[in-house]
């Protein structure tokens, strides 16, 4: 891996360049859910010719596997947000966030505003609105393994087989488990001020876990422009039809 894939003067991973682009007009951040990687966003790179995509990696997988995972979202996003810097040359930043990447991009986003700098776009995937959750320490506490790997053959997003096989399982659950506990125990702040840039909110339309009225609640987190959007598909509808144009639109792209 390159010095481009890592954040400056920080020995941690923390976002692989699907396709580096020194020289393209934005950069595209993007948060996989609980239990994704970048390599979920492999072919963004290019197919987004007008940005450079980062994918973030989560502790304890990919080259951080060693790592311990996080256990609280809150925590992950000052850590993020510490790490992740608007670049030096003042080219914009996009932020898109699937499921639970949306509320770490969202707290992300807070913490940058609190500093006097702020993503130019946020894209929140298949995700209930911050406000919408509720969670605690005693809901996390509560979630088996068991209920994980219940909710997962629920969503899709993995391979059955792959459900079924013991040494996937015994590579993948102890980060799988932690991220969903993770979620479990999120809630957003009461008093978070409005964000100051656009929202836009995209929506699987057999989402079995996000309902509009979740994704509708997004309208909320933001002073600016706030666009929803129904996409064909279940809650990991972006893995068949990924919504390039979307982006390149809403945030100042080709498109």
């Amino acid at each position: 891996m390159s010095s481009r894939d890592r954040w400056w003067g920080d020995s941690m991973v923390w976002t692989t360049v699907m396709e580096p682009r020194p020289f393209a007009a934005r950069r595209l951040v993007c948060f996989p859910h609980a239990g994704g990687s970048p390599h979920f966003f492999r072919a963004w790179g290019k197919a987004l010719p007008d940005f450079e995509v980062h994918a973030v990696c989560y502790p304890a997988r990919g080259e951080r596997i060693a790592e311990p995972p996080a256990t609280d979202l809150r925590q992950l996003a000052r850590d993020l947000a510490r790490e992740l810097r608007p670049l030096p040359d003042g080219r914009p930043t996009v932020f898109f966030g699937h499921s639970m990447g949306a509320s770490v991009a969202y707290e992300v986003a807070r913490i940058w505003q609190s500093l006097g700098a702020r993503p130019e776009h946020l894209f929140a995937s298949a995700s209930r609105a911050p406000g919408t959750a509720q969670g605690s320490p005693e809901e996390a506490a509560g979630l088996s393994d068991a209920k994980v790997l219940d909710v997962l053959r629920g969503l899709g997003g993995t391979e059955a087989e792959l459900l079924d096989n013991p040494l996937f399982l015994e590579l993948v659950m102890p980060y799988v488990s932690a991220d969903f506990r993770m979620v479990a125990g999120y809630a957003a702040p009461a008093d978070a001020a409005p964000l100051d840039c656009p929202v836009t909110v995209l929506l699987g339309d057999a989402d079995t876990r996000v309902n509009t009225a979740h994704a509708e609640a997004w309208r909320d987190t933001t002073r600016a422009a706030f666009e929803l959007f129904t996409l064909p598909g279940g809650h990991f509808y972006l893995a068949d039809e990924p919504p390039y144009a979307l982006i390149e639109r809403a945030a100042g792209g080709r498109g």
